[in-house]
Order: structure tokens, then C-alpha cells, then sequence
């Protein structure tokens, strides 16, 4: 910055206040669903319960849509903090894939904080749809960006694109090579079809958990959890070849 640039201006005493009691909202909210869950979630409530009326909250929020937006933005925020955390505090010769490891945090978020976890990945809210390529849409890229990350980072994309992970139907190759124009970290079909695969076994996992699905297993979720990562990954990678043009080995 040069000598004489003024210093930047600070934030005005209501803009101050507006920020500390947006906070207070959003968290009340977040307080909200984690006692009542998701659905129960109402403006009045949260007003209600911060001794604010209705009125003076939708200064802050004009209609209910806009607070859901905001908690599910800080809701993957915080997931993809727990997981990217993880991934970064992992030793480097952990005998522990850094894929298992991310899956790993992802379940124990979603175990931890479930309502939240329900929030984004539940039963859609009556009359709730996400702004189109809004905070919502950027957050969950996020997340799936450390998950491609650590399952291909170590492949070229001409191994990528020669990987074998099933037949693919000309209409899904064509949908998968659309999905493909997105942008620098845009994957061949092949390795696409291999992410929503993987992303399909361990969200699905999480989800049985979390919903009380596979409570009959007891204590023993996490090793089952950890054995099925593994696998998952194993079969990824078996699926890509040593080099472009050369089959994956049989397996």
C-alpha cells in the first residue's frame, strides 16, 4: 500500500450492529434447528427466542428463504472446514489414505452435528429452493473440490480419461462430457462417473447412520465405515491405468 493511501475506512457503528445481530440470528436459528430440527424452523421462533418481534427480524432477512440460505452456506462452510482440517493436519506417511481420512471427517461432522447434517442433506424444506449457482451452490463445489482432490490429484487427466468405471450409455457420456466444460477442475466423463460413484457409496453410509438406519451395528460403525473407505478407494484406482492407452489391471 503506498504512504499516503488513506487507511481504509472502518465499518460504521450500525453497520457494527447489524453484523453482531445478524450473528445473533443466524445462530439462534442454527440453536433452533438443533433443538427442533429443520422443518420446525420459523422466523417468529427464532425472533421469539432472542426477544426480537417478527417485524424487526425481517430487517436482517426479508422471508425465511434467505436465513435458510444463509445456514446451509455456514452448514457446508463448517463441513467442508471439519474436512479440509483433517486432510491438512494428516501426517504425510500416515499409513491412512488422505481420501479416508476426509471421508472420515465427513462422517464424524454429520454424526456430531446430525439436525445440520439434516438440514443439508434431508428432506427438502416445503417451498425452499437454493439460489441458482448462489453461496449454496459456490459451498458445495468447495467440498467436492478437496474429495476430486484427493482421489485424482495423483492422476494425469489423460489417465483420468482413460479409466474404465463402467459402461457408460452415449446419452450419460454426453451429459458427463457437458458436465466436463465447468472449468479448471472439470473431469473426463470416465473419472466424473468415478467421483459420483464414490461420492453415491460414502454419503450413502453417512446418511443410513445418521438416520438411525444402521444403529443395530452398535459401536462398531466407524471400523465398518473405515474397512468400506478403503475398498472404495482401492476399486477406484484399480480402475485407472498405469498409463493412457494401457487397460487397468483385471481385478
Amino acid at each position: 500500500m503506498p504512504a499516503d493511501a488513506p487507511p481504509p475506512a472502518l465499518p460504521s457503528l450500525r453497520q457494527r450492529r447489524r453484523t453482531v445481530a445478524t450473528q445473533e440470528i443466524v445462530d439462534a436459528a442454527e440453536r433452533h434447528i438443533t433443538q427442533h430440527g429443520a422443518v420446525a424452523l420459523s422466523l417468529r421462533a427464532v425472533a421469539r427466542s432472542i426477544g426480537m418481534t417478527a417485524q424487526a427480524l425481517y430487517h436482517y432477512f426479508p422471508n425465511q428463504e434467505a436465513l435458510v440460505t444463509v445456514l446451509i452456506t455456514r452448514g457446508y462452510d463448517d463441513l467442508t472446514g471439519a474436512v479440509r482440517a483433517a486432510v491438512d493436519t494428516a501426517e504425510d506417511d500416515s499409513a491412512v489414505p488422505r481420501f479416508v481420512v476426509a471421508a472420515e471427517a465427513y462422517r464424524r461432522w454429520a454424526v456430531t452435528h446430525p439436525e445440520r447434517f439434516q438440514l443439508l442433506y434431508g428432506t427438502p424444506l416445503r417451498d425452499y429452493a437454493a439460489p441458482a449457482e448462489g453461496p449454496t451452490t459456490q459451498a458445495v463445489r468447495q467440498l467436492s473440490a478437496i474429495f476430486q482432490r484427493e482421489l485424482f490429484g495423483a492422476f494425469s487427466a489423460e489417465r483420468l480419461a482413460a479409466a474404465e468405471p463402467f459402461a457408460l450409455s452415449p446419452s450419460l457420456r454426453a451429459h458427463l462430457e457437458y458436465l466436463s466444460t465447468g472449468g479448471p477442475q472439470a473431469l473426463p466423463p470416465p473419472a466424473t462417473a468415478l467421483l459420483l460413484s464414490a461420492w453415491g457409496h460414502m454419503h450413502g453410509l453417512v446418511v443410513l447412520e445418521v438416520f438411525g438406519h444402521t444403529s443395530f451395528v452398535g459401536d462398531h460403525q466407524a471400523e465398518i465405515f473405515h474397512s468400506a473407505m478403503r475398498s472404495l478407494l482401492e476399486d477406484i484406482h484399480r480402475r485407472i491405468p498405469e498409463r493412457a492407452g494401457t487397460p487397468p489391471p483385471a481385478g
